[in-house]
């Protein structure tokens, strides 16, 4: 083979069918879930870990005329260790239709409690990957102000996002959580 064909081979992209490829995880999570779902319901009480699932993000852009996507569906993950602690994980279109990876750590610092209803605020320090106008998409770390709301199966995550000139959009955005154990 030619540095010419060589070339061309880089250039070509991915297969065809690697969009089949990165959805192979989907049903082996989808069974996960449901086998969860039903074993939080025959568990009586309260247990140490609970999970949450969630479909994406929700964001309300403060400059709405820059035709960015409000609806980031996904699939997310929070474990709640204890009241203080949690971890989150997941992935989202982001406004810029690009696919985001995160990670993050959330300290959950302040708490009260209203008619059963859990709320409360803290700090998610995280890792995200996939903003095309912030190093060309590659992994940073950030931190996000976050306040929750959360009954027995319901919460809701919301979440500040400041905007950052040529890089980011502000936003206020806001993860509908679903208690699965």
């Amino acid at each position: 083979m030619n540095r010419t064909a060589s070339a061309q081979n880089m250039n070509a992209g991915p297969p065809a069918d690697s969009g089949r490829t990165g959805r192979r995880w989907l049903l082996p999570l989808c069974v996960a879930v449901c086998a969860t779902t039903a074993r939080a319901e025959v568990v009586s009480g309260e247990s140490g870990v609970q999970v949450w699932i969630n479909p994406g993000i929700y964001s309300q852009h403060f400059d709405s005329g820059k035709g960015l996507r409000n609806d980031n569906i996904g699939l997310g993950v929070e474990l709640l260790l204890t009241r203080d602690h949690a971890l989150m994980g997941g992935n989202f279109i982001n406004s810029n239709g690009a696919r985001t990876r995160y990670a993050a750590y959330e300290w959950r610092a302040l708490h009260r409690q209203f008619a059963g209803i859990d709320a409360g605020a803290g700090i998610a320090l995280g890792a995200f990957d996939g903003y095309p106008n912030y190093r060309n998409g590659a992994w940073f770390v950030a931190p996000l102000p976050m306040l929750f709301i959360e009954g027995r199966t319901f919460g809701a995550n919301i979440s500040l996002i400041p905007t950052v000139a040529n890089r980011f959009d502000g936003a206020l955005a806001i993860q509908i959580r679903l208690r699965v154990w």
